[in-house]
């Protein structure tokens, strides 16, 4: 009998804490508020966004264009190299090849050089978005008393979704 009664004080201790262990999560888990948002819709439907992107139109135009006559260039280049090749001699034909091929490699190589200034620009105009949208999601944060504010999630329910608040502070505050 005194070693039941002994078990059943120990069981009744271990179950008395792990209860205690738990009512602090318990607590935490239910008055926790959770947000959402979605970044990409941040950055292709803000009007920040929206400016920045023609900012970036008009600060490319004319090379994207330079790009374009090059690439006409070659393009006639090589079409008469393949129209006029069987008539060439040898070397005029060789000549013409190294010629199509270093318009080529140039073209390539600026095209490259274009592609890589147009992301660096792009990403720095969406870190300058992403910035503005970070401070006003931390103050949203405060006020409204969020615990914690996500981002690329697989589904989020349509309730905990801040988006449309971000993207109208983000608009206003442009």
């Amino acid at each position: 009998m005194k070693t039941a009664s002994a078990n059943l004080t120990k069981y009744l201790a271990v179950l008395a804490l792990g209860w205690s262990a738990l009512a602090p999560v318990q607590a935490q888990t239910s008055a926790s508020r959770i947000a959402w948002l979605s970044p990409e819709r941040i950055y292709n439907e803000s009007k920040l966004a929206k400016l920045a992107s023609e900012k970036l139109q008009e600060e490319f135009k004319s090379r994207e264009k330079a790009m374009q006559e090059m690439a006409g260039r070659l393009k006639t280049a090589s079409d008469k190299l393949e129209k006029e090749a069987p008539a060439l001699s040898e070397a005029d034909r060789v000549k013409r090849q190294r010629d199509v091929f270093e318009l080529d490699k140039e073209y390539q190589r600026r095209q490259r050089e274009f592609r890589e200034d147009l992301s660096q620009r792009t990403n720095e105009e969406r870190q300058a978005i992403s910035d503005r949208a970070t401070k006003i999601i931390r103050q949203m944060a405060n006020v409204e008393g969020f615990d914690i504010v996500l981002q690329d999630a697989v589904w989020a329910s349509p309730r905990i979704d801040i988006t449309d608040k971000v993207l109208a502070a983000l608009d206003k505050d442009k």
